[in-house]
């Protein structure tokens, strides 16, 4: 094992002893990197101070020392078979001739460079660097941090100090000279979101300010970095994207270097710079309609309007651009511009809490839009109809009148500033961000929130709404990067087929039942979370005496989640009367068919019994009520002779023709009860009364040991 430290030694371990069997005095700073050939025989040492040694590792002694000169971060040894070689033009036989090989440096100026390890020469180094450097803190941004030879040929890859993958391709041009292409991109991390932008006709790209003075275009699909337009000196606070008369991806940008700069995307170079405002620039749009404009505002409280026209675009350098109008438009910092579709007027928010319209190209005040309680954070035009849409950090949105200035709608729903508005589904729908971290969908029809989505962690700063796809970007200072798409049209096709496939099963389930399938009419009817229906098989399954019981066979096809809803319908079922029968009925079942164990298993398990033990309680002790009462009852009808007897069929013959007569114990009947005298009829003589009492006598006969009682005549 061999480790480089902050001493500016390297050791060497041996593994087995765990112990250090040689160290190696190798720089006088900080060892930032160490690579080992594949022969195992030499290594490679770079640091801070400069210098890569090479060790011989048969004798542990420096071979050579080679000057780099600059603090080197990360080495790499370029293998035998490596594509890299092949570009070079190193052939393979000399390269096996040779002892040394070849190895690759990277380190604070952010370029790559190949070595050659016998002639301690560098055979190729890059032009420029791919790294961008925050000028903020430029000491803790050093270039690259680290390099690795990627497997299979597929090239270079290099860590930025700024979280960044950058992937390279190496070729060979038609002059013969070795080429590093940057081919992939990806973003470790984005700082702070400010603003972002759909670009191009299919906007496939999403050109985003991340707090850096260069603007990152991500690709849409892969959402990796396409490339990065570097060119401002301080950073890029805001940022707009139009495809010019002539089909040029154009891109404008607004920074705090108090300059804006316009983009040519297929060239991905500056192309324009303009200069003139004395603070920050805020907030810039393009033009609407003709494309040959954009409009500025800044912290200088000013609104420039810049022109250009297809001669700079073709041409091949960078030119300054000039301002066609100006004007002193607000009290304080603008926050916002919007241009109309007609390219007639400008719309500014500011944070003087006022709103204001310029009628174009010489920007003359029109209406000023009065009534926010807090300074406005953006403006946006209706795309169909002439009013405007204002956000504010009084909670609220709001909808004016172009021409009179007054106020049609107020949408208040946001718990905090509300930082960005832009309308969609042709005007008649918006959506919102603010500092809660909320995205919210409105219908102005209605004034109506109809969807709110949580995502972010912080602010919503920057919102982007694709014209064509009219799909949303959201980006803040939680540094996450959401796309959302419009899936209206997928949650109606789902819905459809959720209903289409739910009557399906529903008349799956009235076949099952008129089949007298009841097992697969009770899986159904759960399935299809349907407890009334579940309660009516039930209920017709209580009065129907089946030797198969098809309820029992339900439930051991049923999941734990599955039992854990029945058992919640039971639940519910068992708290009213009219149906407790046949939640016990089912419970019984449950717990004859299931053991304990599976029982204990079912998740809330103790919640439901809790809820299912009081009413049982309850039931069982009215039922125990009914049965009491009902002895009562046959008391009485007895006493009243209402009741026959039971007679056995066996002995119901004359028993005057049974030899077993002889054996008959005659007993006298109970006096019957009086019958209260009807008015109008005499009273039977006593001597009638007790010739009839003598006619009816109850008698015991034994037949095969059983006590039977019997009518008979005397």
């Amino acid at each position: 094992l061999f480790s480089g430290s902050d001493d500016g030694t390297v050791r060497v371990w041996n593994l087995e002893s765990k112990k250090c069997i040689a160290v190696l005095n190798a720089h006088f700073s900080t060892v930032t990197s160490l690579a080992l050939s594949e022969d195992g025989l030499t290594l490679l040492s770079a640091g801070r101070d400069k210098v890569v040694n090479v060790w011989d590792l048969r004798k542990y002694a420096s071979k050579k020392t080679i000057p780099a000169y600059e603090m080197i971060e990360g080495v790499s040894f370029i293998g035998p078979g490596s594509g890299i070689l092949a570009c070079l033009g190193v052939e393979a036989a000399k390269l096996k001739e040779k002892t040394d090989g070849y190895f690759l440096t990277v380190g604070e100026r952010g370029i790559v460079r190949i070595w050659c390890l016998e002639s301690a020469v560098c055979v190729f180094e890059q032009q420029s660097s791919d790294v961008t450097i925050n000028s903020e803190n430029e000491e803790s941004r050093r270039g690259f941090t680290a390099t690795t030879m990627l497997p299979d040929d597929q090239g270079i890859l290099c860590v930025t100090a700024d979280q960044q993958f950058l992937f390279y391709s190496c070729t060979r041009t038609d002059e013969g000279t070795f080429q590093l292409n940057l081919y992939k991109r990806l973003i470790g991390y984005n700082d702070e979101i400010l603003d972002l932008k759909f670009v191009g006709e299919e906007e496939q790209y999403l050109a985003v300010a991340t707090n850096l003075e260069q603007v990152r275009v991500y690709d849409v699909a892969s959402m990796s970095c396409s490339y990065v337009l570097a060119g401002h000196t301080e950073i890029v606070v805001c940022l707009d994207t139009c495809v010019s008369a002539s089909g040029k991806t154009l891109v404008v940008t607004g920074s705090k270097d108090n300059t804006v700069r316009l983009w040519d995307m297929e060239k991905r170079s500056c192309i324009g710079t303009g200069k003139g405002h004395l603070g920050a620039i805020g907030c810039v749009a393009f033009s609407k309609k003709s494309k040959n404009f954009f409009v500025s505002g800044s912290s200088d409280r000013t609104i420039k309007v810049w022109t250009w026209d297809d001669t700079l675009i073709d041409a091949g350098g960078e030119v300054p651009l000039k301002a066609k109008a100006g004007v002193a438009a607000h009290d304080k910092d603008i926050n916002s511009l919007s241009v109309s579709p007609n390219d007639g007027l400008v719309c500014s928010g500011s944070e003087d809490r006022t709103a204001s319209i310029w009628k174009l190209p010489n920007l003359v005040s029109s209406v000023v839009l009065k009534g926010h309680k807090r300074g406005i954070w953006s403006v946006e035009f209706s795309p169909v109809e002439q009013c405007v849409i204002t956000s504010s950090g009084d909670k609220t949105v709001k909808i004016w009148h172009v021409a009179d200035g007054s106020c049609l709608k107020t949408f208040e729903g946001h718990t905090s500033s509300v930082l960005r508005a832009s309308f969609l589904s042709r005007g008649t729908q918006f959506v919102s961000c603010g500092s809660d971290g909320l995205v919210k969908l409105w219908t102005i029809k209605t004034n109506e929130c109809i969807a709110t989505y949580d995502k972010h962690d912080g602010k919503v700063w920057a919102l982007a709404v694709g014209k064509k796809t009219e799909m949303l970007a959201t980006g803040g200072t939680d540094s996450d990067l959401n796309l959302w798409h419009d899936c209206t049209m997928e949650d109606k096709q789902e819905d459809f087929l959720k209903k289409e496939e739910e009557v399906l099963r529903g008349q799956e389930l009235e076949n099952a039942v008129s089949d007298s399938d009841y097992t697969r009419a009770i899986q159904l009817a759960f399935e299809l979370r349907r407890p009334r229906r579940l309660l009516e098989l039930f209920s017709q399954l209580c009065r129907k005496a089946d030797p198969e019981d098809p309820i029992e066979k339900a439930l051991l096809g049923l999941p734990k989640e599955g039992l854990r809803v029945l058992l919640e319908y039971i639940r519910e079922w068992n708290t009213k009367p009219k149906f407790c029968h046949v939640a016990q009925f089912v419970l019984f079942r449950v717990l004859r068919s299931l053991p304990p164990t599976d029982i204990l298993e079912i998740k809330g398990i103790s919640e439901l019994l809790e809820g299912l033990i009081p009413y049982s309680q309850r039931h069982f002790s009215r039922v125990d009520r009914l049965v009491r009462s009902t002895f009562l009852l046959d008391y009485t009808l007895t006493r009243m002779s209402v009741v026959d007897p039971d007679v056995d069929a066996g002995t119901t013959k004359d028993v005057t023709n049974d030899s077993s007569m002889d054996n008959v114990e005659i007993a006298p009947t109970e006096p019957a009860l009086e019958t209260p005298e009807k008015p109008g009829k005499k009273r039977k003589s006593s001597k009638t009364s007790q010739s009839s009492k003598k006619s009816s006598k109850k008698v015991k006969a034994s037949s095969n040991g059983d006590s039977k009682a019997v009518s008979v005549e005397v």
